[in-house]
């Protein structure tokens, strides 16, 4: 094994070691749990370790090379419709292939999941077309969110006072969250990537700045396709099936559960990764840009993008899922329910570490701003936005608070901040919401959430459902809070070294000047 991969894995293991102890701990603590459930989570988290170890070192050779070689090879054609058209597919091909939506797409009642995928894939496809279309022509990252964002919450405030069609008030979590999860592990290294090299061909000062906000605006367009689905399928009074915990006896058990889902998990993939090489394979024999090892070193990485993902999914899917609707469900049906919202906290703020794509989007911005924002700031200031957006979550669950009560001054707060932090921040800030709610979200704190919402009698359409939208929120304001110290440093370091520069040359002292003739001399 080559030490790159090991080190990987071992970085794995080192984000997924205090999750997995916060629940083995919580197993023995507060919920006793069955035997064969605890151990397909035991045997789930080492999966997890190994596929999350291949999968970052895959899309490190192949997912980012490819999307900065698209991103540098869409800006010289001169024929802007093409170029706009090409973001659209690409989109659309990538969000189609993510893991993380045929997750959540199984979960949802009352939308067929190939509707649900299409929808949010066209959503994306547009605004991946917008994005682009705004690093080109410079427009500033915080206006487009303002319009769009405003156009949202017009449409999701307005349209269900509507009597015919009130019933989208149920469908609004879901159409959120279908934003947070669209932009998970293969989604969010080929998009950065892509930004990265379409602003890499600019040379103004503010080039790398907007080499961020392509995750923003793509987590928009999905929220407004799925409502635009909802008005089709009419989701209200939707039943969502009973989650059932596996039978699980003896070991035999155990590995034949994983046995089991492993081929659908390796034809899933297996498409998916299909379609990406194939896009990759027409667009080099278009530009010829990649050399014969460089070809190479993409396709290696594609081998390892696809064994880290197999053996990823298969480990969360089958041994979180179970685990994570048990813990919910005992917790919230016992006298005790309230210690869920410490629990989850602590568990918000380790889990974000288990996201691949964070420690993708952790790298990007270490090396985009040149060591000035490292990656150990990052993971604190996602953590703590991760912890916040799980106590409120399990809050909102207990008391039975409606969704738009904390989504709509959350995000005017967000939007609002954006007039003050520096710009490179806003960017980040709204790809970071994007980043967090990925696979581990979807198959842990989601069925947590469900689990919560059956175990205290709630509306799991309304109440469970929600999650990654909050998700998807806090990080914005506490990056963007981040940045703002952040800015408020530099500004006192640079008075400071001012200072330091002036009593350096002795401009600042005090002299005396003598004066010949003076009564002193004499």
């Amino acid at each position: 094994m080559n030490k790159i991969l090991k080190e990987k894995i071992r970085e794995a293991y080192s984000s997924v070691l205090p999750i997995s102890v916060i629940v083995l701990v919580a197993s023995v603590v507060l919920v006793p749990m069955p035997t064969g459930t605890i151990l397909m989570f035991i045997v789930g988290a080492a999966l997890l370790i190994v596929g999350m170890g291949f999968f970052t070192l895959g899309a490190d050779m192949s997912m980012m090379p490819m999307g900065e070689g698209i991103g540098v090879q869409l800006t010289k054609t001169t024929k802007l419709i093409l170029t706009l058209v090409i973001c659209f597919f690409m989109g659309l091909i990538i969000t189609i292939a993510e893991p993380d939506l045929q997750v959540l797409a199984a979960q949802v009642p009352a939308v067929p999941p190939l509707q649900l995928i299409l929808a949010v894939a066209i959503g994306v496809g547009l605004f991946l077309a917008l994005a682009i279309f705004r690093i080109l022509f410079k427009i500033r990252l915080s206006v487009l969110l303002l319009i769009f964002y405003g156009i949202l919450f017009a449409v999701i405030i307005f349209i269900p006072m509507i009597p015919r069609y009130s019933f989208l008030t149920d469908f609004i979590p879901v159409a959120f969250d279908s934003g947070g999860v669209t932009t998970g592990p293969m989604t969010v290294p080929f998009i950065l990537a892509m930004g990265v090299g379409v602003a890499s061909v600019r040379s103004d000062r503010n080039s790398q700045d907007d080499s961020f906000g392509l995750v923003a605006l793509c987590s928009i367009g999905p929220i407004l396709m799925v409502l635009l689905l909802g008005v089709f399928f009419r989701p209200s009074g939707a039943d969502v099936a009973i989650f059932a915990i596996p039978e699980v006896n003896t070991s035999r058990d155990v590995i034949k559960h994983f046995a089991i889902e492993f081929p659908r998990y390796t034809e899933d993939v297996f498409l998916a990764l299909a379609a990406i090489v194939v896009f990759f394979i027409i667009f080099q024999l278009v530009s010829n840009r990649y050399k014969k090892h460089q070809i190479g070193r993409i396709l290696i990485g594609f081998l390892y993008t696809f064994i880290g993902l197999v053996v990823f999914l298969t480990g969360v899917n089958v041994g979180f899922i179970p685990v994570g609707h048990f813990l919910g469900e005992q917790l919230a049906s016992s006298p005790f329910k309230w210690i869920l919202v410490p629990l989850s906290i602590l568990i918000g703020y380790y889990i974000v570490a288990a996201e691949p794509a964070v420690h993708v989007l952790n790298k990007q911005v270490e090396e985009i701003s040149q060591g000035t924002i490292p990656q150990k700031a990052m993971k604190q200031g996602l953590s703590i936005g991760m912890a916040a957006a799980l106590g409120i979550t399990m809050v909102r669950i207990l008391v039975g608070i409606p969704i738009m009560y904390i989504l709509v001054p959350g995000y005017v707060l967000a939007l609002a901040l954006t007039f003050f932090v520096p710009k490179i921040f806003t960017g980040i800030a709204f790809d970071s919401g994007g980043v967090c709610s990925g696979p581990m979200t979807s198959t842990f704190l989601l069925p947590l959430a469900m689990g919560t919402c059956q175990g205290v009698g709630g509306d799991l359409m309304k109440d469970a459902f929600g999650i990654v939208a909050m998700i998807a929120m806090t990080p914005l304001i506490v990056i963007q809070i981040m940045g703002l110290l952040y800015g408020h440093k530099i500004r006192t370091a640079t008075k400071r070294a001012a200072a330091q520069a002036l009593d350096s040359t002795g401009a600042g002292e005090i002299v005396e000047y003598g004066v010949e003739g003076s009564s002193n001399d004499r």
